[in-house]
């Protein structure tokens, strides 16, 4: 690195230093803190939101594993910047765009094995740790839970939850297996207060109740009229809310009754016609 350029990078570690560091005192290196691919959790970063964790993690501590403790504190970035490369197509189908930090770490005797083991490519994935705001259907834009399954493809589109809104930043780890094949990512989210926790409970009382409202009125449309396509008719379905759904089963249950009436079990007869008094056991 020319001097000048090693002068530039002391000014922005040296805002984080007590005491002013020599370009003697510090190593320095890169490294992919995240990006906007899919990943093993089949989850990803919204685009627009790596600009915003990239102000976060300035000033943030390197730690091992996730842990949090000062004895861990290892390294700290002092610098991000959003890299794009749009020869790269990820799995949403955009553009290919990730996060690059720029760390330092103090030369000493107690960090030469881990500076050894970086230059030998031995400590390379990291993790990190921060808080999103939103958690959105790559599909239907919904929060909080829909019909739609993660991993699935819905014609072209493959359903992923999309992080937005990066709340803070917590920490960077040098990990062993990151969530992110190309970095990796460790999603916390605050946690959630009773209310919330509540209507989180609800939400996923009304799915299943809708559900199994749209599984009876397919059901019910099946018996009323066997010409239906089960298929077509069950998407069409999907897209009909409580009300209207509510509807249809009612007329469907009248179409049904029509078509398949309720046969008696037993057939009454005058007690002269009864030969055998055992006829009507059951």
């Amino acid at each position: 690195m020319a001097t000048e350029e090693m002068q530039e990078e002391l000014k922005r570690i040296n805002q984080f230093a007590k005491t002013p560091l020599t370009a003697e005192q510090v190593y320095t290196f890169t490294l992919r803190l995240c990006d906007n691919e899919v990943d093993r959790d089949l989850e990803r970063f919204a685009p627009e939101a790596l600009e915003e964790l990239g102000r976060l993690f300035v000033g943030k501590s390197g730690v091992f594993d996730h842990q949090w403790s000062a004895q861990g504190q290892t390294a700290r970035i002092y610098r991000t910047e959003v890299v794009e490369e749009p020869a790269m197509t990820t799995a949403a189908g955009d553009g290919y765009r990730w996060l690059k930090g720029w760390a330092y770490l103090l030369r000493t005797e107690k960090n030469a094995d881990l500076i050894a083991e970086i230059e030998g490519g031995i400590k390379k994935e990291v993790s990190v740790g921060c808080s999103m705001g939103r958690q959105v259907c790559s599909i239907c834009g919904a929060e909080g839970g829909c019909q739609h399954v993660r991993g699935q493809r819905y014609g072209d589109k493959l359903c992923f939850t999309e992080l937005r809104e990066p709340l803070d930043a917590y920490e960077w780890s040098f990990v062993a297996v990151p969530a992110q094949p190309g970095a990796g990512v460790l999603k916390r989210y605050g946690q959630e207060d009773r209310q919330t926790a509540l209507l989180r409970k609800q939400a996923a009382l009304g799915e299943r109740y809708m559900k199994e409202l749209r599984r009876e009125v397919v059901r019910l449309a099946m018996l009323a009229d066997d010409g239906l396509d089960g298929g077509v008719f069950a998407a069409a379905a999907e897209r009909l809310e409580e009300p209207e759904l509510r509807e249809l089963k009612r007329a469907y249950e009248k179409q049904a009754a029509r078509r398949f009436p309720a046969m008696p079990q037993l057939r009454d007869r005058a007690p002269e016609e009864r030969g055998d008094e055992t006829a009507f056991l059951v």
